[in-house]
């Protein structure tokens, strides 16, 4: 082992969902929290720059900088999350297009090779 410790599966693989959901789950949290803190930042720059405002004022607008920051990341991510599904479906049904069209083909193709096997066969047994 190369460090760390290992997450113990049981031994017929059940249960790796709920640790790949759980990851994901984390993941998002970490990603949400950032995401706050980034906009809080920003919002914190914003105000910064308006100098004359009261400290009441500041913190204000730098709440409402980060408040509208977040809506416009929530609003593109929602976006993003609407595409990859459109994709997804999208994509999906171009696989099964091109496999429905392979497996095809492959049949055309070994019912062809057992006929002309076939033919060979009998061809070459009415030539004796």
């Amino acid at each position: 082992m190369t460090g760390g410790t290992a997450v113990p599966q049981p031994p017929d693989g059940t249960g790796t969902e709920d640790v790949a959901a759980g990851l994901a789950r984390i993941e998002g949290y970490l990603m949400c929290r950032a995401a706050l803190h980034t906009a809080r930042e920003e919002g914190e720059a914003f105000a910064a720059g308006l100098t004359w405002l009261t400290t009441a004022q500041h913190e204000e607008v730098a709440r409402r900088f980060a408040e509208a920051h977040v809506e416009v990341t929530r609003t593109a991510l929602r976006s993003v999350v609407a595409r990859c599904e459109e994709l997804k479906e999208e994509y999906t049904a171009r696989y099964e297009q091109l496999r429905r069209r392979l497996l095809c083909t492959t049949a055309v193709l070994l019912v062809s090779a057992a006929i002309l096997c076939l033919a060979a066969l009998l061809g070459t047994g009415t030539t004796r």
